[in-house]
């Protein structure tokens, strides 16, 4: 019947979506549930939902401890603005309604059996409670609690919400016993290891051989005092951040001593370097099967093929002057003339602009510059105006680049008239020191567009299209790991503020040893609150002198400290980063096979078979169809 034909066709494109999103196709396939569906996985509804979880993530800089501070530097940090109690408590209970009516909607579409199997789904109904709960207990207390329990477990709504996040946690999963069974890292690791506990019983036998003279002492007491010093020395070595600081005071006196250094760091940057080879091998079949599987359902509800989506018709003119004229402005070579005028304005910019360098502010001649680009500006329009000619509004906006060109020209446009109202052209000598913004800051920004909009060439130069593409695609692989980043970055921010809120105190003017905390003057970088444990950590994260932060808050604090550092930089430097150069050639390697678009490029994928495809289609829990 026709009714039966038309769910045929709403299924066959679900479950193509599904193919293309790599979403699970074991789902309510009935008519309401299907436009149900729809909406749900809609763009503005999705974009909602990811929203609330953005203004979920973002109320750790309103909460106590507030980062509304101009400073985070204890020295002259003014109070920060805290907000009335109830103020981020209404917002998060808005959110975690709009959370609950997710996760409502997400088990009717795939049904109680399938709820039952999805523990993501169970957990976040389990995180959502908690945080109800929670949210009870600090209204209850007038938002004096000093421990939010919910704040640590956001992220969670940040991981549930995106399947490709979910799918890399799960390969990251699969990826580190095979990091265990494989010899060479874990040999290298361990010889690694076992050279720096060398290093470090050498020099404390060193310490004890020399301990008469206390001018050979110094390596012993910068370094290798104790155990745990001796351990986080050869940890910061290990990242080049201290090299080659830790070495010199044994390598002044005796050059043998560097074997000891030298050996020491090459073994253990081998390991890490061999361990993104095997990050690379990370499967994602998974997510292959998903799509295979819903192009293999799509084909079985339904037999033909959808019609491709094109770009709307071309106006229809009666007149035949319109009609050469339609041909003309629609034609390639217009485009093509377009690129060299960009070129052409970029290249007056750069003329005049060396021209100008030797020169101060004031004697700086800018009418030429202007009159330069509102020439140039006045032929952008009229290619805009004569492509809505020639292509009609809905044509001119189905093209990326013709938004692109005509978002800046209206800006150029715009921001070129304020000049002439501001400073009242076509005078050339003006007085800038009358205006709160000067004219030569606004002729920098009308360049900088200039320079911007030149960017439309790419799409025309292969080579160039292809290397931006791959960087497009690069950006996309990324999301699920830059996801799970801000999701690690968030957990440990929360624990930081914890443990060390408060920990670092200014003290009074005194000497300080060079290199340390103190004399770097790194009083911003602190856990006082979110805004600055977010830093700070990032901070750590690229290693450079995060060996004083190690030192500080170890003479603040504890020597326990050092494991939570530690723990960060093996998770977001160690992992993280070869996480991300193994992605970068990976794509690199792309470049010279078929560029087949998923979320994560890999050199092999097994294929899955017929047989495969069908009994999974048999298991589908709301889906009955005729063989």
């Amino acid at each position: 019947s026709t009714g039966d034909e038309e769910l045929y066709i709403q299924q066959a494109v679900v479950f193509l979506e599904d193919a293309i999103k790599y979403r699970s196709i074991n789902h309510r396939v009935d008519a309401g549930s299907l436009r149900l569906y729809r909406w749900y996985y809609s763009g503005i509804i999705q974009w909602g939902l990811g929203l609330t979880i953005a203004v979920v993530l973002l109320l750790a800089f309103m909460e106590r401890p507030s980062s509304f501070s101009m400073s985070s530097d204890p020295r002259h940090r003014s109070p920060a603005w805290q907000p009335p109690c109830g103020l981020t408590e209404s917002i998060e209970m808005i959110c975690l309604i709009i959370l609950s009516v997710d996760v409502a909607v997400k088990s009717y579409l795939i049904g109680w059996e399938e709820f039952r199997k999805s523990k993501w789904l169970i957990g976040y109904t389990v995180v959502i409670s908690i945080s109800v709960i929670d949210w009870v207990l600090s209204v209850s207390m007038v938002c004096d609690e000093k421990l939010r329990v919910r704040r640590l477990l956001r992220p969670f709504f940040l991981l549930q919400n995106s399947s490709l996040m979910k799918k890399t946690l799960k390969c990251i999963k699969r990826t580190l016993p095979e990091i265990a069974r494989y010899p060479k890292p874990v040999g290298l690791l361990g010889r690694a290891l076992n050279c720096g506990f060398g290093v470090g019983v050498g020099s404390s036998l060193h310490v004890c051989v020399c301990a008469q003279d206390p001018k050979k002492n110094g390596e012993w007491e910068l370094h290798f005092r104790n155990l745990p010093s001796s351990l986080t020395s050869l940890l910061v070595l290990l990242t080049t951040a201290n090299n080659p600081d830790v070495m010199i005071p044994a390598y002044s006196l005796n050059r043998g001593y560097a074997i000891f250094f030298v050996a020491f760091s090459v073994i253990g940057k081998s390991s890490q370097n061999l361990s993104a080879g095997v990050f690379v091998q990370m499967s994602v079949q998974t997510s292959f099967l998903r799509r295979r599987l819903g192009i293999r359902a799509a084909f079985q509800v339904l037999t033909c093929q959808g019609a491709r989506r094109a770009h709307p018709p071309l106006p229809q003119y009666s007149s035949p002057t319109l009609q050469r004229l339609q041909l003309i402005f629609s034609h390639y070579y217009l485009i093509l003339f377009g690129n060299a005028v960009a070129l052409a304005n970029v290249v007056c910019i750069c003329t005049v602009l060396v021209l100008n360098s030797e020169k101060s502010t004031e004697e700086r001649d800018n009418f030429v510059l202007e009159i330069i680009n509102l020439c140039f500006i006045l032929y952008y329009l009229f290619e805009m105006c004569v492509k809505i000619f020639a292509f009609g509004w809905q044509g001119y906006l189905s093209y990326r680049n013709n938004i692109f060109d005509g978002f800046l020209t209206v800006l150029l446009l715009a921001l070129q008239i304020t000049i002439f109202i501001t400073y009242r052209l076509p005078y050339s000598q003006w007085e800038p020191s009358t205006h709160s913004v000067s004219l030569w800051e606004m002729i920098r920004l009308v360049n900088l567009l200039i320079v911007f909009r030149f960017l439309r060439i790419i799409p025309d130069i292969k080579l160039m299209a292809l290397v931006a593409s791959t960087l497009l695609d690069l950006v996309k692989n990324l999301r699920a790991f830059a996801g799970i980043l801000v999701v690690v970055y968030y957990v440990f921010a929360v624990f930081g503020i914890w443990l060390f809120e408060g920990a670092i105190k200014p003290p009074p003017e005194s000497s300080v040893a060079c290199g340390t905390y103190e004399q770097l003057e790194y009083w911003p970088n602190n856990f006082d609150d979110f805004g600055a444990a977010i830093i700070l950590l990032y901070d750590v994260m690229i290693v450079n002198n995060w060996q004083a932060f190690i030192d500080a808050y170890s003479r603040y604090t504890t020597e326990w400290s050092k494991i939570y550092f530690v723990c960060w930089w093996l998770i977001s430097s160690v992992m993280w980063v070869n996480l991300f150069v193994a992605l970068i050639l990976e794509v690199r390697d792309s470049l010279d096979r078929c560029r087949t678009r998923f979320e994560l490029h890999l050199h092999q994928k097994e294929e899955p078979t017929e047989e495969e495809l069908v009994c999974q289609l048999h298991q589908h829990p709301h889906l009955q169809l005729q063989w």
